[in-house]
């Protein structure tokens, strides 16, 4: 049976809640996986994905135009959370999951399948950060690897991928490293000493 969109964002942000939960103030200037971004912009970033993709999840346009500052503002933290829990609610209503998506004009699957990637590679990205463990759901990244595999070259030309990470061919690379590395990222990152 295929996972509802709903039920796997449920799974991702279980495990992404945590980490932006253990993010401290004094980490929000660190630099992340994520080169453009520092754990301020990265978590700003991610909510507002987050914000957005429940709009599109109603086949309404989203707004990606202006820089936000949610960190700027009351617990960003517990913002995160209620807005992750609303993104899930709006993947889980009747057609969300049906016809095209916003302005992009994108199945709403494979929509799906973007915030899917964003909250589960971003709550890496975050984790890795600030010092934290992340294992993302295996339903998750069964879901994700494929996806974005399949995504890569359209992330590639719109600039939010970079080239794929060489890693060895080898037994021992997880799936979950071989989607970072498509993405572009290290899988062995770590901040700077």
């Amino acid at each position: 049976m295929t996972n509802t969109i709903s039920d796997l964002l449920e799974r991702a942000s279980e495990r992404a809640v945590p980490v932006v939960r253990g993010i401290t103030d004094e980490r929000l200037a660190d630099p992340t996986p994520c080169t453009e971004y520092d754990v301020r912009a990265l978590t700003d970033h991610l909510i507002q994905v987050v914000i957005n993709f429940q709009a599109l999840a109603a086949k309404k346009n989203a707004d990606f135009s202006s820089v936000p500052h949610f960190t700027d503002d009351g617990d960003w933290r517990a913002r995160f959370a209620d807005e992750t829990a609303t993104l899930v609610a709006a993947w889980a209503a009747p057609g969300a999951e049906e016809g095209t998506s916003g302005t992009m004009g994108l199945p709403a699957r494979t929509v799906g399948h973007m915030v899917l990637g964003d909250l589960t590679v971003h709550a890496w990205d975050l984790a890795r950060a600030t010092g934290q463990e992340f294992v993302p759901d295996p339903a998750v990244v069964g879901e994700i690897g494929p996806a974005l595999a399949e995504m890569a070259p359209m992330a590639r030309k719109w600039g939010v991928f970079g080239e794929p990470f060489p890693l060895p061919d080898e037994e021992g690379v997880s799936d979950f490293d071989r989607a970072l590395a498509l993405t572009g990222r290290n899988p062995h990152w770590q901040p700077p000493a």
